[in-house]
């Protein structure tokens, strides 16, 4: 089976099999209870982004891994303590966000990213 990962997601379950879903709005559109129970799973995706990111997110239940396929991008990463860091990626290059770690991403040039995210309990908050 040949997927795309910008249109089908993947889910790899903890028993060794993987789901996959239609990705895009057709996943991010569903209710946010929904949403929480498929981030039980890793969730496999990958998105284009041409502009900073509009929020903050935190991943309370796991460590997110974002691989930049090309692009220029720096991640910021804000720990429980407050405190601040920033890790910029040009080219490609990989960053893994820490459980509860909150995160956001400017976008220095048009960017392909590749995330596998355990995203139960996902929160949001503006920049």
């Amino acid at each position: 089976m040949s997927l795309l990962p910008d249109q089908t997601y993947a889910l790899l379950a903890a028993g060794g099999a993987i789901r996959t879903l239609a990705g895009g709005e057709a996943f991010w559109g569903q209710p946010p209870e929904v949403l929480d129970g498929l981030g039980r799973e890793w969730l496999v995706s990958e998105f284009a982004c041409d502009a900073d990111w509009a929020s903050w997110e935190m991943h309370p239940e796991g460590d997110e891994f974002v691989y930049l396929l090309d692009g220029d991008i720096e991640f910021l990463l804000e720990a429980g303590d407050g405190s601040r860091s920033a890790q910029r990626l040009t080219g490609r290059g990989a960053v893994v966000v820490p459980r509860g770690a909150w995160h956001t991403a400017r976008v220095f040039r048009p960017s392909r990213m590749f995330f596998i995210t355990w995203g139960a309990g996902t929160e949001h908050r503006p920049v």
